[in-house]
């Protein structure tokens, strides 16, 4: 059974998927840059077969139009996460972020520690950055006046590693989420969330990452080896999610029955 619960927040609009809503255990999923919780669909019923309740959010601009981005940042979006958790009635959470979601439920974890039981980073960037090709074509994914052919190789190069296939990701685009997430990135303090607080964390990378390459897991498991654990996977980019499903499920799985 799946429920969508729309929700208001600070001079805004999200909505939350709940799945396997009997579970005491919630596990919160906030998708990659400016797209939606559909993302998610795979690794949700991988996680309420596992005996999970899934909360999968559409954040800002995907659940409904932006008017302003003004004001707007990694603060306010980690408390549309806060809002959520209260109003679907979940005291505490596992969060996973996928790509720029990883930075929202870093901020979370290290503004709400209360509410963080761990943290699981899938496609995790912000201090190596990925190359200028890569760079430029996810800026591209979001024009939505490309050709099809256009915006499919600006999908490939950004988000997927060569042999995948991006037309997975054709749809699921969402310009007003791109402005509000970019609005929340400025000024960012990449010192206020990289380190998500000290609860345990997973981290789980794509070898093929252009736009967040292997050595930012790295680099977190170097940094704090008492609580990280890096899964890299091999054919996989940025997308991970539609590229490797099975190796992103069996990971995440594993670490939150490690971590009741």
């Amino acid at each position: 059974m799946r429920d969508a619960v729309d929700i208001r927040v600070s001079e805004g609009h999200v909505r939350a998927v709940v799945a396997g809503a009997g579970s005491a255990v919630t596990v919160l999923l906030h998708p990659s840059l400016g797209r939606w919780a559909r993302d998610f669909d795979q690794l949700a019923e991988a996680l309420v077969d596992a005996g999970f309740c899934t909360v999968t959010l559409d954040p800002r601009g995907v659940a409904a139009p932006v008017a302003s981005v003004d004001g707007i940042d990694m603060r306010t979006l980690a408390g549309d996460v806060v809002d959520v958790l209260a109003a679907v009635g979940a005291e505490r959470a596992h969060l996973v972020g996928h790509a720029f979601g990883n930075r929202v439920v870093r901020s979370v974890a290290a503004l709400h520690p209360e509410l963080a039981a761990t943290v699981s980073l899938l496609g995790a960037g912000g201090r190596v950055p990925g190359d200028d090709e890569a760079r430029a074509a996810l800026t591209r994914c979001f024009d939505l006046g490309l050709s099809a052919p256009a915006r499919r190789e600006a999908i490939a190069t950004a988000f997927f590693a060569p042999g995948n296939d991006p037309s997975v990701w054709s749809d699921g685009w969402f310009a007003d989420a791109y402005r509000v997430q970019g609005a929340a990135s400025q000024g960012a303090l990449i010192d206020h969330w990289w380190s998500a607080g000290g609860v345990p964390m997973l981290v789980v990378q794509g070898l093929q990452d252009r736009v967040a390459p292997p050595a930012n897991g790295r680099a977190l498991l170097a940094q704090q080896p008492h609580r990280t654990e890096l899964v890299e996977i091999d054919g996989a980019g940025h997308a991970l999610l539609p590229e490797r499903p099975a190796e992103v499920a069996s990971a995440l799985v594993d670490f939150l029955r490690r971590h009741p």
